[in-house]
């Protein structure tokens, strides 16, 4: 026999808690006269033969005709004034569920016209909060007969919708900015995430309060995980693996002397890219083609050229002072005995 409750309460502070069904196991047998007790924190919501009947908001409520009437209308005049109707009550937490965390388990691919391969992959993280905003629905779309519903049991869910969002945000967001510049819109991206996804979490019945991103930043997968993804052809995943093991080799105390250290630590993985796609970078380290002549005098470009690497990395060793240049104006010339000697340090 289920038992008579004339007190019906749920004082714990529900700090992880969504909802908590009261009683836990079974059905509750309550009456008109029981007392219902409410918190500011909280709302109670009474189900009978699963439909959601009626709301109490904070306070102490007396079970009667004039303030719960679907229900006293479901029970009909069969029943007296005393005579016990079963129901559930589901309490649900008026809180803000705040600081929860989320991340990019894979990089987004977004699309970067004019750089590398034309597209970049980035990785993020950060925050958001949630709170529910019509216990009612809550309850009826997700909640179901559970005594119990944790944070835990949907953060998964919301994670999952904020990530498609923000998928969506950043490609129309890198329509009309470069990745740099996208990179520093984080506010404005955060915003049009909360945007897009305020309809689905009003589906739910919760409200989306807040979404940061506390950091967007450039994939730094490998060669390999790249072409796992499909995003490298072979040609370009060769070219990938050298730059991998040069930037390795820098770090590596000992290991990054001379070409290594002053040229492939300064490689940018972008750079590799574009210049695989154009046919134009070769290993270092592979012999120049046949019949090549090192001039006596030549520009960075032309330096570039003869090392197999780029201006932009012939233009730092100038400026570290490990390739010694002449300054023309504006411009560097670079002797061949210079060079050699550089090759050869």
């Amino acid at each position: 026999m289920a038992r008579i409750f004339d007190v019906i309460e749920y004082a714990n502070e529900m700090s992880d808690e969504i909802v908590h069904r009261f009683p836990e196991e079974g059905i509750g047998d309550f009456r008109v006269g029981s007392q219902v007790i409410v918190r500011e924190s909280q709302w109670a919501v009474f189900f009978r033969d699963g439909n959601a009947l009626d709301v109490f908001k904070a306070g102490r409520h007396t079970i009667a005709t004039a303030n719960i009437p679907l229900l006293i209308d479901l029970i009909g005049k069969a029943f007296n004034d005393r005579t016990p109707f079963p129901a559930e009550v589901y309490f649900v937490s008026k809180k803000e569920f705040a600081n929860k965390k989320w991340g990019t388990p894979q990089p987004i691919i977004v699309r970067n016209p004019g750089m590398g391969l034309g597209v970049a992959l980035l990785q993020g993280f950060g925050t958001y909060s949630f709170q529910v905003k019509d216990p009612q629905q809550f309850v009826t779309q997700i909640v179901g007969v559970q005594h119990t519903y944790r944070t835990t049991d949907i953060e998964e869910r919301l994670r999952t919708m904020l990530l498609s969002k923000l998928q969506d945000a950043l490609g129309e967001t890198a329509a009309k900015n470069s990745v740099p510049e996208m990179i520093g819109l984080t506010e404005e991206l955060g915003a049009a995430v909360r945007a897009k996804a305020q309809d689905d979490f009003d589906a739910l019945g919760l409200t989306l309060k807040t979404f940061y991103i506390g950091n967007l930043k450039p994939s730094d997968k490998s060669a390999q995980e790249l072409r796992d993804m499909g995003m490298l052809d072979m040609a370009t995943y060769t070219q990938l693996q050298a730059a991998d093991a040069m930037r390795d080799a820098a770090q590596n105390e000992g290991g990054g002397a001379g070409l290594t250290a002053g040229i492939g630590a300064g490689m940018g993985i972008g750079n590799i890219m574009g210049q695989a796609l154009q046919g134009g970078y070769q290993t270092p380290g592979g012999a120049p083609a046949a019949g090549a002549k090192m001039p006596d005098i030549m520009t960075p470009a032309e330096a570039a050229q003869f090392m197999k690497v780029t201006e932009e990395d012939i233009l730092a060793a100038i400026e570290d002072g490990s390739l010694k240049a002449k300054k023309v104006g504006k411009a560097f010339r670079i002797s061949k005995d210079n060079l050699e000697a550089f090759m050869n340090s």
